[in-house]
């Protein structure tokens, strides 16, 4: 397709249709298993508001969630060429929310430039520079911010009832030359938009959904792409996507994709009392997953809200038990308080799932060195007094746009983008020069013993014995309903370790096959041999 061409698009037939497609994620990709039980939130929020459009069909595609019946090439991916024989697509929408996903994102703008559809991509990973870059690998139209409204007046430019230039908040080549139109302001009101419709989602198997009501983040972390002042929807709308879900879908799994679930206390606990009600009316019964500050276990009265609202799994970014690094990383608990508060969950009777970053760099100004063994001891002791459930040890990955990128790259630290690609920007490998003594190869060493250690086959033995005394935990204990949720959580447990065994072994299965200790090593070489430390050894 010729520069441009994206605005001159127009339907073949009295209906349009545009395709949403969530990319796949690379090969070796850890998060595979649990993808294929739901999907991103944000490419249905968009679907469903392009559905409202006069004279469009919409469809989302969610590579990583492909299971019923849909074409695929011989290397297990969607076949894009049958789908176009099938229900030929005359816009297509590209999500780029997860950077690893990115050169998979520019192979299918590029397959679709080249049947002339035009291309339309979005998500966070398209900042600075990457707007650009984006331009020039097959995508015709990037969208910059929020997409609800934005799809919407891009299908009337394909019908040709607008100009591009007067949609705000996108970018596009003109002769050459990038063209930013105007900022779009932020959503501000949620309630003229429709709730999300999961039955655009084709050939995919839903088993959780997801859900929210809360855009931004007033944390601030260095490392995270999630900025600015938290805006709200109505706890309505947001418990009126659990009914729907529930009355129409059958949905019982969901999972809350709020950076931070009850940052507004009171209307966290009128959302928990509303679903509760609705449960307690209806007979149904949620597990519900939220991501929540480690601080919020402090309030006996906000754990037992969330309990009698079905809230069962916690992921909480614990991030490091080093001090150092959590100052770095602008947190302000120390190590000995987040393990109390950590118990404090389990006694409400939480499952948590441990987030954290191994070798984060320490913050200028601050002399701070700690062999990698030192740093796999603590890391282990933590784990092992917070009494973790499940553990999530990742390594620091400059996302585009994060402070923690700006300041690795004054510090000429980062990899080569040409060298060390996208598709390992997603926390299991090396992506930068850590702190002396470490080097880049001690640092994924060191994240693979921590969870090695914690996920271990030994576990599968365990579930057995667990089986096998179920009768006398439960039946022959003096409280029926103590017995079981002891019993269930030490099963649970020994399955999801098991679970995760299973999981680093495939994935170190692929791993061995993949060329990234090569690229990690010319990579290295690539950089300034003045810089400190792992570039000596």
């Amino acid at each position: 397709m010729k520069e441009g061409m994206g605005a001159q698009a127009r339907k073949r037939g009295p209906r349009g249709r545009l395709r949403v497609i969530v990319p796949a994620f690379p090969a070796f990709n850890i998060y595979s298993r649990v993808a294929r039980a739901t999907t991103a939130l944000g490419p249905v929020t968009v679907a469903t508001a392009a559905a409202e459009v006069e004279g469009w069909d919409v469809e989302v595609i969610d590579e990583n969630n492909y299971q019923r019946s849909g074409p695929v090439t011989d290397k297990g991916l969607p076949d894009h060429a049958a789908l176009q024989r099938m229900r030929p697509a005359d816009v297509v929408g590209l999500y780029g929310g997860l950077t690893s996903t990115i050169p998979r994102l520019y192979d299918l703008a590029r397959f679709y430039r080249g049947l002339s559809v035009p291309t339309i991509a979005g998500g966070q990973h398209f900042v600075g520079e990457n707007i650009a870059d984006a331009l020039r690998n097959g995508v015709d139209i990037v969208v910059r911010g929020e997409g609800e409204e934005t799809i919407k007046e891009l299908l009337r430019v394909f019908d040709g009832r607008l100009e591009r230039r007067d949609v705000a908040g996108i970018a596009f080549l003109e002769d050459g030359r990038v063209i930013l139109t105007p900022e779009r302001m932020p959503i501000a009101d949620f309630d003229p938009f429709p709730l999300p419709d999961f039955s655009l989602v084709r050939y995919a198997r839903m088993r959780i959904f997801p859900v929210g009501r809360v855009r931004g983040c007033g944390m601030d972390c260095e490392f995270c792409t999630v900025k600015g002042k938290p805006r709200y929807a109505r706890v309505e709308r947001l418990v009126e996507q659990f009914t729907s879900l529930y009355e129409t879908r059958g949905a019982k799994h969901f999972f809350i994709v709020d950076d931070l679930f009850a940052q507004n206390r009171q209307e966290t606990l009128r959302f928990c009392s509303l679903l509760r009600e609705y449960q307690d009316r209806t007979g149904a019964r949620f597990k519900i997953t939220v991501q929540i500050r480690l601080d919020k276990g402090k309030d006996t009265e906000l754990l037992r809200s969330m309990r009698g609202a079905g809230i069962y799994n916690l992921a909480i970014g614990f991030e490091s038990p080093i001090a150092e690094e959590l100052k770095a990383m602008n947190k302000r608990l120390k190590p000995e308080d987040m393990i109390a508060l950590a118990r404090q969950y389990h006694q409400a009777g939480f499952f948590i799932h441990g987030m954290f970053i191994f070798g984060y760099p320490a913050a200028e100004g601050i002399e701070f060195s700690m062999p990698a063994a030192e740093r796999i001891r603590r890391y282990r002791k933590f784990i092992r007094e917070a009494r973790l459930d499940s553990v999530q040890v990742l390594l620091p990955a400059p996302l585009p746009g994060t402070e923690l990128t700006q300041r690795l790259k004054e510090q000429n630290r980062i990899f080569p983008e040409e060298l060390v690609g996208w598709e390992y920007y997603d926390g299991n490998f090396p992506l930068f020069v850590p702190d002396p003594p470490m080097t880049p190869e001690e640092m994924q060493a060191s994240s693979h013993r921590i969870m090695g250690r914690f996920y271990r086959f030994k576990h599968m033995f365990h579930i057995g014995f667990r089986l096998l005394w179920f009768p006398v935990l439960v039946f022959y204990l003096p409280n029926l309903k103590r017995g079981w949720e002891k019993w269930y959580r030490g099963w649970a447990n020994e399955l999801t370790k098991f679970g995760g065994w299973v999981i680093m072994k495939k994935w170190f299965a692929a791993f061995k096959k993949d060329p990234f200790s090569r690229k990690l090593a010319e990579a290295q070489r690539s950089l300034s041999p003045s810089f400190h430390g792992p570039l000596e050894t």
